[in-house]
């Protein structure tokens, strides 16, 4: 790598670590029980990230490791329920101070992109994840499907966050207990 080259990868991730460390502009949740959060969670609806926007059966699943660095493996098959299973395995890194509920997600090193948990509640069965940008957001619960007026509750407080819900895309979950019964399109 040349020296221009390298001083522009130096002044990017300062940049992106700084952008990390700022107060997220999304209200996170006052605590989180950390856990408690962790296991299995099936994404109900998301604003996707280009990986994921043709995605069935997606679960998000969490563990701690020794260090305190939540481990997560997300799961999911790209354009039917019948595709071949693709993974990604990017580290949590839980920002002091937050209450448990910011963390810092890494898919690549060093960069570390906003997680924050807006939304949890209080018997830990639904969430929503956000970001500051309103760019991407996960509507998750422990359950592949959940009745429709707690999924539209749920659009409420993402919109209220100030996401557009145009965005917004009903992830089709079929799992062996749902194998005649397919998630509706978001009704919005």
């Amino acid at each position: 790598m040349n020296a221009p080259s390298a001083l522009l990868a130096l002044a990017l991730s300062a940049a992106l670590s700084a952008c990390a460390h700022e107060p997220p502009s999304v209200r996170p949740v006052a605590a989180v029980d950390l856990p408690r959060f962790m296991g299995d969670w099936y994404v109900i609806a998301h604003v996707p990230s280009r990986p994921e926007r043709d995605a069935y059966n997606a679960v998000e699943s969490y563990r701690l490791d020794a260090h305190g660095r939540v481990r997560t493996t997300f799961r999911f098959r790209r354009g039917s329920h019948d595709a071949p299973l693709k993974t990604m395995q990017p580290v949590g890194y839980v920002r002091p101070g937050t209450g448990n509920a910011v963390w810092g997600m890494q898919f690549v090193w060093p960069v570390r992109a906003e997680y924050v948990i807006a939304y949890l509640d209080p018997d830990y069965r639904t969430t929503i994840i956000a970001r500051s940008k309103r760019d991407y957001a996960w509507i998750m619960a422990r359950t592949p499907r959940i009745p429709e007026v707690e999924y539209e509750a749920l659009l409420d407080r993402l919109e209220a966050m100030g996401y557009r819900l145009d965005g917004v895309r009903r992830v089709p979950q079929r799992w062996p207990e749902m194998r005649n019964d397919r998630p509706a399109l978001p009704s919005r």
